[in-house]
């Protein structure tokens, strides 16, 4: 009878576990439509780009001076009323998170939502602001004509953090509609990033989108994911960070061990390749959802954490402050973060015609065009948004069956013909191009690639920073063996020289 009695209630627990399942399940599922007030989308829209500028500035000068390892608990990282203004005038350069953003934001305020690619493409690669990684990899593509020039094969850098930073816009102008979202990234983001490094920009802006219709910063992380194709590698990494966390709840340490051990290893920045630097998109998105996990919503606890993360701590603690700030509202953002703001919302970014107070109502614009273009209704006081559910995006993959295996010095200050071999699947050869004399003009020089004796490419090398190309010469994807690799200059008698550094090889 006893026993009887036991498994009767054993059988009770489970059906009350399932059904608290169940109710939890249905209370945090995302509702068919939601309504908010205007005033409502304004705060929220203008706390997502408050609260990524308050981040970006907050983990400035930590930015990639702690490579592999987090930032002690001991070491102070300044905050101060008008602190943000003070560093748009003498640091402007700190804000390419924001920039870019308004790049494209730009595009679609004169161009309109339906505006083509090419717009964007021209306006970033035209920008006089500077560059790195895959966006500058990527200018260079864009101006040399070259198509698809986020591709991997012909971006070295494809899955790099760029459109990662970059992606806010996307989200803010898409309240509660992460595949609308999705489609802005897909056209966008392509241009400078491919697979992994096209996802972080994927995810973020779900984030963000989701964050105008969910107040639980946990749900919002686990329901964006949905977007990301399970298969790939950035799936596989954010899951982990939200399944450790599960693990280790009061010990985010832990966690960034944890992401340190499994996800710590870069195989395509040519920079990052036995190297420290880690760029790529995915642990860094890592930091993003650490931060903003094992902050719970506490917006100091999630500045703090996705900074001390280290990496690229600035573009991280700005990631996880706009989506933190979207989903607070500006108006909710702790007053010792908004006192660092105070002075800097009329100030123009540099290389850009707008400030945070325009571009809060320029994005306002967007979002509202954007509800009723995928059958919302904007009305009088308020706004009624068609909600959608997370759709993953197509599966697509940089670098697959690639292993770095070696990096070999081979510096050379003045490239004539430069020759040397290696065994593998394909090589990245690193360097740069210098003005022979500083006090004339910029110029350009030209080479050509031969592999195995065979003519592959000519390419241009300006020494303009703007205009430059990342990486000398690269090609993947040969038949493993040994190979031989000819660089020869041009002679053309410009003031350019054509330098290398070191090259990476890969094999299978």
């Amino acid at each position: 009878m006893r026993k009887k009695c036991l498994l009767n209630t054993i059988i009770l627990s489970v059906i009350i576990s399932l059904c608290t399942a169940s109710t939890t399940d249905k209370a945090k599922a995302l509702p068919q439509q939601t309504t908010l007030s205007k005033v409502q989308l304004l705060d929220k829209i203008k706390g997502g780009w408050a609260g990524q500028t308050i981040g970006v500035t907050f983990g400035g000068p930590t930015e990639f001076r702690f490579q592999g390892t987090f930032i002690q608990d001991y070491q102070v990282i300044p905050w101060y009323e008008g602190y943000i203004s003070k560093t748009m005038d003498e640091w402007p350069w700190l804000y390419d998170d924001i920039y870019m953003d308004l790049t494209f934001v730009d595009v679609f305020e004169k161009k309109g939502l339906d505006a083509p690619v090419k717009d964007f493409a021209e306006a970033f690669a035209q920008a006089k602001y500077p560059l790195w990684h895959a966006n500058q990899a990527a200018r260079y593509n864009i101006l040399q004509g070259i198509e698809a020039p986020g591709h991997w094969l012909n971006n070295p850098h494809a899955d790099d953090i760029d459109y990662q930073i970059e992606a806010d816009f996307a989200g803010l102008m898409n309240p509660g509609m992460p595949n609308s979202a999705s489609q802005v990234s897909d056209r966008i983001g392509h241009l400078m990033c491919y697979g992994d490094g096209w996802y972080g920009g994927v995810y973020v802006g779900a984030m963000y989108s989701l964050a105008f219709v969910s107040d639980d910063i946990q749900y919002i992380v686990k329901e964006a994911l949905k977007t990301i194709p399970k298969e790939s590698g950035f799936y596989k990494c954010i899951s982990n960070v939200i399944k450790w966390h599960k693990k280790y709840p009061k010990d985010w340490k832990q966690t960034w061990f944890e992401i340190q051990k499994y996800h710590a290893e870069d195989i395509g920045c040519p920079e990052g390749v036995f190297h420290p630097l880690d760029i790529d998109a995915k642990i860094n998105a890592a930091y993003i959802v650490l931060g903003l996990l094992y902050g719970n919503g506490d917006f100091t606890q999630t500045m703090e954490i996705s900074t001390r993360a280290g990496q690229d701590s600035d573009c991280n603690p700005s990631s996880a402050g706009g989506i933190l700030g979207t989903m607070m509202g500006y108006s909710k953002i702790p007053e010792y973060w908004m006192k660092g703001l105070k002075g800097a919302e009329d100030k123009v970014f540099k290389y850009t015609s707008l400030s945070l107070n325009q571009t809060y109502q320029i994005s306002y614009k967007h979002a509202l065009e954007m509800i009723q273009k995928n059958g919302g209704n904007v009305e009088q006081d308020k706004v009624i948004i068609n909600v959608q559910k997370p759709k993953a995006v197509r599966f697509e993959q940089s670098f697959p069956h690639m292993v770095p295996i070696a990096k070999v010095d081979l510096n050379n200050p003045d490239i004539k013909t430069l020759t040397f071999d290696f065994d593998g699947t394909g090589f990245v050869l690193r360097g740069e191009t210098i003005r022979r004399n500083h006090n004339l003009p910029d110029a350009e020089v030209k080479a050509k690639l031969y592999i195995d004796g065979e003519f592959i490419e000519e390419a241009v090398f300006p020494t303009n920073a703007n205009a430059r190309r990342l990486d000398l010469f690269w090609r993947y994807q040969l038949p493993k063996g040994k190979h031989q690799v000819k660089i020869e200059v041009l002679e053309d008698n410009s003031n350019a020289r054509l330098r290398s550094w070191d090259y990476i090889i890969y094999s299978d």
